[in-house]
């Protein structure tokens, strides 16, 4: 075993192939840009064929190959379940799949791993039945969870080599120029797939709405793809939404809310001109209305917001107190339709969005995020992928990479979720490193790192109850109870990669 920098311990093995975590910015180094293969089409030659099993023959792809997916329709994406299915009637087997994430949606695919069609996947996130799966151990190999910037850096670099990528895209022409923003079945950004696009080996499009050459605006260009075919439905854009847009009017997420907000516009990076992240959910999307009420009080404009994408976003935007909005990702359709017709909403792939390989990504520009979790421990680490009985239920996302790099990082939980503590001595398993976290915000008050002593010092006189982080895990405890540690087994189900590339945990099955 080697014990990492936030003294988690990795199997030898894997220590060996990835390195272990030794800091934020430990393995930040010049690298050599990944390659690939081009097919070129000439004149003459047609991209467009008549069914997806034409599309995957043309390919070529065999056994053993890895192939790549977008999560642009979420809940509502058909095109993974319809990719493998057909993969499966072909016989073809050993694949890894490197899809951008997982969603409930995706629990076909358990069967294509209990078939072998599946042998390694690699992920943001994973959820639900498969998440179970995985958790119970049901693959040989370890699933490799890697965030929204480690899975851009990864491609870039070469760790994740893509012989096919599969890219749903609400609209296509037949020389394969696609967008998110025209079509049946519209998600907006197409951040996701961009990466993959660039970098694959080939890249067939799925569409179900073919329009006129040439298709614009473009976000995936005709020079990256290789095959375009037309198919019923690609996915339900209902399932976007599904649980991510909810306007809360649970008092404990207002109250979360509205302290969230105080430590953003009294900090000293609320001025004009700011920046921040404020993701999705409930007490995400109520900071977004506090921080609106004081942007207009205090006359101040925020010179852009990035993410995931929503509606708060798009309506702060109109009303001018945003003056662009950066977007890998749109949560709902009013935001996807914002993408397609404001010239001050700007679509950017993953690779410009949150890779530290990157020659810059864009959250180093950022001056706050708020950010979720379902744990956070007394050294401030965070848990996103783990549930309190070690169940794989969740996604890296952006945490680490976002925390990491704005100047003011805050983390917004309740203090207890239906009899369990969310601040604990020792977190399950760490996403990101409590020296990335700078505030953590739940109903009962707030705890400030106190690696930012000049936080501690500003936020004195702050109307906002204040705690030591470890006295927050105290009345956790006093509520509930002091939980009682998990059973894990000895194989390791899930490597847990650090936005640099190497290990920050692993995941034992349950």
């Amino acid at each position: 075993m080697v014990v990492n920098k936030v003294g988690k311990e990795i199997p030898q093995a894997y220590a060996d192939k990835y390195g272990v975590f030794e800091g934020e910015l430990a393995h930040i180094h010049e690298y050599q840009e990944a390659s690939r293969k081009i097919k070129p089409v000439k004149p003459s030659d047609s991209k467009l064929v008549s069914s997806l099993r034409e599309a995957i023959e043309k390919t070529g792809l065999k056994d053993g190959m890895t192939i790549s997916f977008h999560h642009h329709f979420r809940e509502g994406d058909y095109v993974i379940n319809m990719v493998m299915d057909e993969i499966a009637k072909m016989g073809i087997k050993n694949l890894s799949i490197a899809p951008s994430s997982i969603a409930n949606v995706h629990e076909p695919l358990i069967d294509h791993i209990k078939n072998g069609v599946v042998t390694n996947i690699t992920s943001s996130g994973l959820r639900d039945k498969l998440g179970a799966a995985i958790s119970e151990g049901i693959m040989e190999n370890p699933v490799v969870i890697r965030s929204h910037g480690g899975r851009a850096r990864a491609i870039a670099a070469g760790d994740i080599h893509i012989d096919v990528a599969f890219i749903g895209a609400p609209s296509s022409d037949i020389y394969g120029n696609a967008n998110g923003t025209v079509g049946k079945a519209t998600c907006g950004s197409l951040g996701y797939a961009m990466i993959d696009a660039k970098y694959a080996d080939q890249v067939v499009i799925i569409t179900d709405t073919l329009v006129p050459y040439p298709n614009t605006p473009i976000s995936i260009p005709q020079t990256d793809v290789d095959y375009v075919v037309e198919v019923e439905a690609i996915g339900d854009p209902k399932g976007i939404a599904k649980g991510a847009t909810r306007f809360t009017k649970n008092p404990k997420e207002l109250l979360i809310a509205e302290y969230a907000a105080k430590v953003i516009t009294h900090s000293p990076y609320f001025k004009e001109g700011f920046s921040f992240q404020t993701g999705t959910g409930g007490a995400s999307l109520a900071v977004s209305r506090f921080l609106r009420e004081a942007m207009l009080e205090k006359g101040i404009k925020a010179s852009f917001a990035l993410g995931g994408i929503t509606n708060a976003m798009v309506e702060l935007l109109e009303e001018g107190l945003v003056e662009k909005i950066i977007d890998v990702q749109d949560f709902d359709h009013p935001s996807a339709l914002s993408l397609g017709k404001n010239a001050n909403h700007y679509e950017i792939d993953a690779n410009m969005y949150a890779s530290p390989l990157s020659k810059g990504a864009v959250i180093n520009q950022l001056d706050t995020a708020i950010l979720s979790a379902l744990e956070i421990d007394t050294n401030f680490n965070v848990n996103v992928i783990t549930g309190s009985d070690g169940v794989i239920r969740g996604a890296s996302g952006g945490h680490s990479d976002t925390s990491m790099a704005c100047k003011m990082s805050l983390v917004i939980s309740p203090l207890i979720r239906g009899r369990i503590p969310t601040i604990v001595d020792q977190v399950n398993t760490v996403v990101t490193p409590g020296s990335s976290v700078d505030v953590v915000v739940t109903e009962v008050g707030i705890a400030i790192n106190p690696l930012r002593q000049d936080l501690v010092e500003h936020f004195k006189a702050l109307d906002v109850p204040q705690f030591t982080i470890e006295e927050l895990k105290e009345k956790a405890y006093s509520i509930v109870g002091t939980p009682e540690p998990i059973q894990y087994g000895d194989k390791v189900v899930a490597l847990i990669e650090y936005r640099d590339g190497t290990l920050i945990d692993v995941v034992h099955n349950v």
